[in-house]
C-alpha cells in the first residue's frame, strides 16, 4: 500500500445519515478528529454540543453554501471560505445551513473521542 489515498468528499457518506461524511473512519485518521456536515436550508449542520469532555478546540471550514454559527450567544455569519476557530472547548456551538449545499468541515484537535465510532457500529 502507499503511504497515501485519495478520495472525493462526495464518496465519503455514512449509510445511516448521508448528511455526515465520516472522513476520519474513511482514512482510518486516530490522531485528530475530522468530519464533514452537509445540509440544505435551515437544516442543522453543527448539531448543538461542547467539548467539555475532550477538552479539544475545534476548527470549522465553511467549504460550500453559507452556514450561521452560534457560540454561546453569538451569532456568526459564515459564508463559503470562512473559518471558525473554537478555543474553548466548554464553549456551547450550533451552526444552521443558511442554503442549499452547505458543506462544513470540522477539525478536532488530539485524540479523537470516539463518539463517531459508536454511531457507525449501530
Amino acid at each position: 500500500m502507499a503511504g497515501w489515498r485519495t478520495t472525493h468528499l462526495d464518496d465519503i457518506a455514512s449509510e445511516q445519515w448521508p448528511y455526515w461524511a465520516p472522513i476520519r473512519h474513511h482514512f482510518g485518521i486516530q490522531t485528530f478528529g475530522i468530519n464533514a456536515w452537509r445540509g440544505g436550508e435551515g437544516d442543522e449542520v453543527i448539531k448543538r454540543h461542547n467539548e467539555s469532555d475532550s477538552g479539544h478546540p475545534e476548527l470549522y471550514l465553511v467549504l460550500s453554501g453559507h452556514a450561521l454559527f452560534t457560540i454561546g450567544d453569538e451569532e456568526v455569519p459564515a459564508p463559503t471560505g470562512t473559518l471558525v476557530w473554537i478555543e474553548d472547548p466548554s464553549a456551547e456551538r450550533v451552526a444552521a445551513a443558511m442554503e442549499t449545499n452547505t458543506v462544513v468541515l470540522s477539525i478536532s484537535g488530539g485524540p479523537p473521542s470516539g463518539w463517531d465510532t459508536g454511531y457507525l457500529e449501530s
